[in-house]
């Protein structure tokens, strides 16, 4: 018996592999059906009743979601027919919505809202009064839930029940009076309660992160990697391009790393990307320079220092291209004798993981630091605790590339301390944090979001970061600062 079989979708033939349902055939021939409830990360719910499709040989219209396709099935999805089913079936969830179109921050992307202008009847037949319900409900420390909205899906419901597991949500009441809700006095808590504003097609869920903050449409999506923890997850970032502000990470479907979702915590990676964040000019003994004159200045420190007198510190929320850059500046400033060390939190347990994505380690690229260092055969020292190894090299200048997502290291303040005990420290990194200030210099650098580049998940997966516009345009990216720091260098031999 063959694995595939192929059928129809308005007279054009799809192959699929056998049991797949006619809503994943149309999917794979490129025809949009409607729906609602279907979503691919979920279980089949078929509750909606908008996938209407017509079938040769069946009397009735079919649900495309829960209808298994066959051997030379002919389906058509663009009849009179099933278009005034589709019509009707958007009457019905507009029955009892209510026009919060102007005010609801799922306004340009709302499920809905689409579907009514592509198929909706326009002149309503209803004239009965809306069932009024409870709205902006607090259900948890990120979410407000507007059961009036709600067009019962049950996608909130099934992602409780088979991806988190913690089964937080019900449908209550029967008819024109079911609701979504808790059960009891319960919160939604877990780690993963932003997806149910992404599933919710109708905008009854929607992030306190993001309510009322920017329209949608006023947003440039850009296609990068979450930097929260070593699974690397692929994201969308959303920026107002006007305003070089981020507003919010959303999950971008990619089935060999984080299939559909992403958790809370990479969610808010966008916060420190702002400019209130951020160190915005180089800090040279205390006060602000230029890049050219702390460039200089850190030429010249690395001339008069002994090569095996210079320590590197690496963090793993590089690109691979950075490291590289890194290591060939190793080796070319510093004839390779320079001591290379990793530093990590040493509240980290890379081999933590929460059973669905966050994982302990919370570097996005520690694999690919690695991979480049194994390819330059440069070894490192790991940097935990108390940082002896590092005070035993009793280093003459130190380069610092430090961590990006300072909630990665907890116990940052106390590093930096550390590192303003040496000789000279150059940083390069956007901390604003105090203990920052005691050190030499301080170089700001791109974020992950500025940047074209590399990243490794801890599976081996490599994944592109793509650039956005900069907030601060004369801030660069630490393969660029070596640069210009070994042309520095050799214009002055």
């Amino acid at each position: 018996m063959s694995n595939q079989i192929t059928l129809s979708i308005n007279n054009q033939s799809v192959t699929v592999p056998a049991g797949s349902t006619i809503m994943e055939a149309a999917q794979k021939a490129g025809v949009a059906v409607p729906h609602f409830c279907w979503h691919p990360g979920l279980s089949i719910a078929g509750v909606c009743r908008f996938c209407m499709v017509k079938v040769e040989g069946m009397p009735k219209l079919q649900i495309a979601c829960n209808t298994p396709a066959s051997e030379g099935m002919k389906v058509d999805t663009v009849s009179d027919e099933v278009k005034d089913t589709h019509k009707w079936a958007l009457e019905f969830h507009l029955i009892n919505h209510p026009l919060d179109c102007p005010i609801c921050d799922q306004a340009g992307e709302c499920e809905l809202q689409n579907y009514y202008m592509k198929v909706g009847k326009y002149q309503a037949q209803m004239e009965d009064q809306k069932v009024l319900k409870p709205k902006a409900l607090d259900v948890g420390d990120t979410l407000v839930l507007d059961t009036e909205r709600c067009i019962l899906c049950s996608r909130c419901v099934r992602f409780e029940d088979e991806v988190t597991k913690t089964s937080t949500l019900g449908i209550f009441n029967r008819g024109d009076q079911a609701t979504i809700g808790t059960y009891g006095d319960r919160k939604i808590k877990h780690n993963y309660s932003y997806n149910l504003a992404d599933i919710c097609p109708v905008g009854a869920f929607t992030a306190k992160d993001f309510r009322f903050k920017c329209r949608v449409w006023f947003l440039k999506e850009t296609k990068t990697v979450c930097p929260g923890c070593s699974t690397g997850c692929s994201v969308n970032l959303f920026q107002n391009g006007n305003q070089r502000e981020y507003y919010r990470l959303k999950p971008r479907h990619n089935a060999d790393v984080n299939g559909h979702w992403m958790c809370d915590k990479g969610r808010l990676m966008y916060e420190h990307l702002n400019a209130s964040s951020r160190l915005a000019s180089p800090v040279l003994s205390g006060q602000n320079v230029t890049s050219a004159a702390a460039l200089q200045a850190l030429a010249d420190a690395s001339k008069g220092v002994a090569a095996d007198k210079v320590a590197v510190v690496l963090t793993a929320q590089y690109t691979n291209e950075e490291y590289a850059a890194v290591a060939a500046g190793v080796k070319s400033l510093f004839k390779g004798s320079a001591k290379i060390y990793v530093w990590r939190d040493e509240s980290e347990k890379a081999e933590d993981f929460d059973g669905i994505l966050y994982r302990g380690d919370h570097n996005p690229n520690t694999r690919g630091m690695n991979d480049v260092l194994k390819e330059q055969g440069l070894a490192a020292t790991i940097l935990k605790g108390d940082f002896s190894a590092l005070a035993l090299a009793a280093p003459e200048l130190t380069l610092v590339f430090g961590p990006e997502v300072e909630s990665a290291y907890p116990n940052l303040k106390g590093a930096l301390g550390r590192f303003g005990e040496l000789k000279k420290v150059a940083y390069f990194g956007n901390s604003l944090n105090e203990a920052a200030k005691k050190l030499w210099l301080r170089m700001p650098v791109k974020t992950f979001a500025e940047k074209n580049g590399t990243f490794v998940n801890f599976n081996g997966v490599a994944q592109k970061l793509k650039a956005n516009a900069p907030v601060f345009p004369a801030v660069k990216a630490v393969d660029e600062y070596v640069g210009d720091l070994s042309k520095l260098a050799q214009a002055s031999v």
